[in-house]
Order: structure tokens, then sequence, then C-alpha cells
């Protein structure tokens, strides 16, 4: 199979802007796809990764891992997938070797699958980095074949690809990480994608209480847009006491789940303060390598002890691609799950600096970058 040629999003060096590309991408290698990408969002994690100056990854770095396309090559033992396939790329496709797999279960899998170094900067022939193995800021790339999760014929691809990271780590947090029940009572800690996507979970799973907390009244509106039964401003009112306040029951009051999609610890710390006897908060939101909590003991109505509160960690959903994404795009498909509205922006490959703006300071769910 010939190369291919094609343009990307990079970081050449820290501290410098994400700059488009000319790249190369040698044939997949075994068990490798090479995908032809339609659309991908633009999520806080490859912003983060640019301010943290690649964060131990080398340079140069293809940014994204939110992709939608269409299988263009195979490698040599692929038979599940064919060119022409529409796909959404997985950064946590099980290894099947680590010790969580061995043992059955994995949605823990320690290490993902990745692809060799097959994309190179066309004007030097550097070997470039993959964003969570992915790096889909651009017109093609390789990944692993159990990576690429096949699509509903059906399924738009420019929607398709938010089910990658931000929505599946949101519902997934509801699904899998923990499990709302029916009738639970739910609060969420910050109202961007995740957070709205947390919502949406919960609301799939039947809560009976969604209580939506931020400081900004644009994202508390978006929050009752998805689905959130009550709006709390923390600018305005302390949030633990008025979720509780929310939640009253004549038993102290208090949620079964909080989730918390900030990475700031002090909402986590918050977050197991608004749990109900024996409720579990989830922490979800990308922490800094020196953050840490502080969580008290002893208090009989919010102390880990007594109140018999849990604390759980989401990473990605804790999802199973191969299972999970053709779950929710059939929940889109049956008009289940929104990810039309998750859309705020439409851009192009040149456009992701000023996505990364928007981000920063702006109001804004997704940007997608069309490839076209």
């Amino acid at each position: 199979m010939p190369a291919v040629e094609g343009h990307g999003v990079l970081l050449n060096a820290p501290g410098e802007p994400a700059t488009l590309e000319e790249i190369v991408l040698d044939p997949p290698g075994p068990g490798e796809v090479l995908v032809r990408l339609v659309a991908s969002g633009v999520c806080h994690t490859d912003l983060t990764i640019k301010n943290l100056q690649g964060n131990g990854m080398p340079f140069p770095i293809m940014l994204g891992h939110e992709g939608a396309g269409y299988v263009e090559q195979v490698g040599e033992g692929v038979t599940h997938l064919a060119p022409g396939d529409p796909v959404v790329l997985a950064y946590r496709a099980p290894c099947d070797q680590c010790p969580a797999c061995r043992r059955g279960d994995p949605r823990h899998c320690y290490m993902a699958l990745r692809p060799g170094p097959r994309i190179r900067r066309k004007r030097d022939g550097a070997t470039c980095s993959q964003v969570l193995r992915c790096g889909t800021f651009a017109t093609h790339t390789v990944v692993h074949s159990k990576a690429a999760i096949k699509m509903p014929a059906e399924m738009p691809l420019d929607k398709a690809c938010l089910i990658a990271c931000g929505v599946i780590t949101g519902v997934g947090a509801t699904m899998n990480t923990t499990h709302v029940w029916p009738g639970a009572r739910v609060a969420v800690i910050g109202c961007g994608g995740v957070g709205l996507s947390v919502i949406q979970g919960a609301k799939l799973a039947h809560a009976r209480q969604i209580i939506a907390i931020d400081i900004n009244p644009v994202k508390l509106q978006w929050a009752r847009d998805f689905g959130a039964t009550h709006t709390v401003n923390a600018r305005e009112v302390d949030p633990v006491a008025e979720v509780r306040r929310l939640t009253d029951d004549g038993w102290d009051g208090g949620v079964e789940f909080a989730y918390e999609a900030t990475g700031v610890p002090a909402c986590i710390e918050q977050a197991v303060r608004m749990l109900a006897y024996n409720g579990t908060a989830c922490t979800i939101g990308f922490p800094a390598e020196n953050d840490a909590v502080t969580l008290n003991l002893g208090n009989m109505a919010t102390g880990v002890y007594w109140n018999k509160a849990g604390l759980a960690v989401c990473h990605a959903g804790d999802t199973l691609p191969s299972h999970d994404f053709p779950l929710l795009a059939q929940l889109y498909l049956e008009g289940k799950l929104n990810l039309d509205r998750m859309v705020t922006r439409v851009i192009g490959l040149n456009d992701v600096e000023d996505a990364f703006h928007e981000m920063e300071t702006g109001n804004v769910i997704r940007s997608v970058i069309h490839m076209n």
C-alpha cells in the first residue's frame, strides 16, 4: 500500500501555537487501520496538553482525539473492518494483556492499544506523537484496528465524533463508573461538555432529581436544556447547603450520586459533602500533578465516615468502546441522546488556536472540526 499525504495540526515545540502542517502517513501495520477523518471534536484535554507543553510527549505532537471518519486502508490481519467503513476512534481500546484484561475486566485496562509510529511531518520527516494514541486534528490518521469502532451507516459522523471522549466520559460516569438507578438523586458540578453528558446519562437512567451546579448562567441554562431538574449558581449561594436543601427528605438530605466535572479540587470536596448516606461522589476532571483535597471524616451529616461516603474516579467513562460506542449511537438515532445541541461551533483545521481561545474565554460546549 502506498503512503498517504495529508494535513494535520501539530504542536512543534513547547510554548508555540498549534499550526497546520503537511504530513505523510505510512501504510498501516499489522492490526492497524488508516482512517480518512471527517470530523473531530475539540476537547479540553488537547488544550491541556498544549498548556502543559506536551505533558511529556515527544514533539512534534499531532493533536486531537475525538475523531470520526472512514477506513481507507487496513493492515495485515484486520478482518472486522474494511475500506469504506464509518468509524469513531477510541483512545482506550483494551490491550487484552494487562492484569485487568486477564481477569476479564477490560473496562479497567491498564494499557490501551496503540499504533506504531506511522505519521511524519513532511518537511523534515520527524515522527509525530499522537494525542491519546489518536491524533484526529488531521485529514488522516493511523490507529490500532480495535480502536476504530464501526458506526451505523445512518449515523452522522460530525455528531458521532463527540462520542469518542466527552460524551462517553459523562454518560459512562453514570452508566459504568457508578450505576445511577431509577429514582436516584444526582448532583453535577460543572456544566461544560462532560457535565452536560453526565446530565444526559442521569436522565437516561431515570434519576428523579438532577441538580446542576455552575457559576455561569449560560451553562446553567444549557443544563436545563439537557435535562437538569434544578440549577444552582455557586456564585450566589453555598452549593452544598443548597443541594442539601433541595433534597431535604427528613433524613439530612443529599444526593445518592455527585459528579465533579471541573478538575477543581475544592469541587471534589463539595461533591462529597453533598452526598446522602452511603452515596458516591465521582471525580471526572483532569487534575494537576500536585492537586490535593481535604475530606472531613467525623461530621455526622457530611463526614466521610459517619455518612459512609464513597469516592469513585472516572477515566473516559470506564468505557468498553466496542460495546458502548454503538449503544450511544443507537440512543442518538432513537432521539434519546442529544448530540446536535452539543455542537456550538463548526470550524476548519486552520481554526484550532481560535477554538482553544474560545474554550478558555467564551461559552462553547464543543467546537467540531469539519475536514472538507
